[in-house]
């Protein structure tokens, strides 16, 4: 007569485990991914501090990532001049549009577009009239300050602050704004939501490599040809500054812009990212 089958249940689980000292069990729980409902929580917590900031904080933080950015537009001006024109040319200009980007994240600036994601799952998380209050009036002053920001850039580089040369190269890579009006504009900012809100997503599971995935992803911004509302109001500024522009131009560029990067931040990302955990939030 055969031996009973020891139960599966048990044994099974059992045969999974690896015998491991503590110091290996700290180990690999050090090294384990953190959990989708992790990471909603930081970027959370995250907006909540950003929610509570005192006006004047909000709107000194979004006038130096206004004038940061800039770096964005002059990294590629320079990648322009600086290297002979060739096939690399499009993939160096977008690693010079990554520059104002870095220094904006890693420097913990106020940019709209980041709290197109962490000031949304608060609201998210809490559907309440004062979170959808809090949250309208953290727009409203990060964009106001991003775009005094970029305005102020944009004076410096047209009005004497950069080489003549320099400055025509400015306007020459500025020229992508006239590309980006009406439903093409809309169009071209959604990608760039979704890539800024994927770096506000992703920088918390992310130890030492935080340069290369914000690179990798506001890069891409510029070789895809996608427009981004206010790296795009610094390249509007100074074409508007030289003349290239008028305010109609601009109006037509800068709302359509703006609602894509929200459409794809906040309606896409945001409440999708916060549709994978509302489960085990609740629980």
């Amino acid at each position: 007569m055969a031996d009973p089958q020891p139960a599966a249940s048990d044994t099974d689980d059992e045969e999974q485990k690896v015998a491991l000292n503590p110091e290996q069990e700290e180990v690999v729980d050090d090294r384990r991914a953190a959990s989708a409902l992790i990471v909603h929580e930081v970027v959370r917590r995250q907006g909540i501090e950003e929610l509570e900031r005192p006006a004047a904080s909000l709107m000194w933080s979004g006038i130096t990532a206004g004038i940061a950015i800039g770096l964005s537009l002059l990294g590629k001006a320079v990648m322009e001049t600086a290297v002979p024109a060739g096939p690399w040319t499009p993939l160096l200009q977008s690693l010079g549009y990554a520059i104002g980007f870095v220094v904006v994240i890693l420097g913990r600036m106020q940019l709209f577009t980041e709290s197109t994601l962490s000031a949304v799952l608060p609201l998210a998380t809490d559907p309440s009239a004062r979170n959808l209050a809090r949250t309208l009036r953290l727009w409203g002053i990060v964009l106001l300050a991003n775009l005094i920001g970029t305005f102020a850039f944009a004076g410096f580089a047209m009005l004497g602050g950069l080489g003549v040369e320099q400055a025509r190269e400015l306007v020459e890579v500025s020229g992508v704004v006239l590309k980006h009006v009406g439903m093409e504009g809309f169009l071209a900012g959604i990608p760039s939501g979704i890539l800024l809100a994927s770096v506000v997503w992703c920088l918390p599971s992310v130890e030492g490599q935080k340069v290369t995935l914000i690179v990798l992803l506001t890069g891409l911004i510029d070789l895809g040809g996608f427009a981004h509302v206010v790296a795009g109001s610094a390249e509007m500024w100074v074409l508007l500054l030289n003349g290239d522009l008028g305010p109609a131009g601009a109006l037509a560029f800068f709302f359509p812009v703006l609602f894509g990067n929200i459409v794809g931040g906040s309606v896409l990302f945001a409440l999708l990212a916060h549709a994978q955990v509302r489960g085990e939030i609740e629980n």
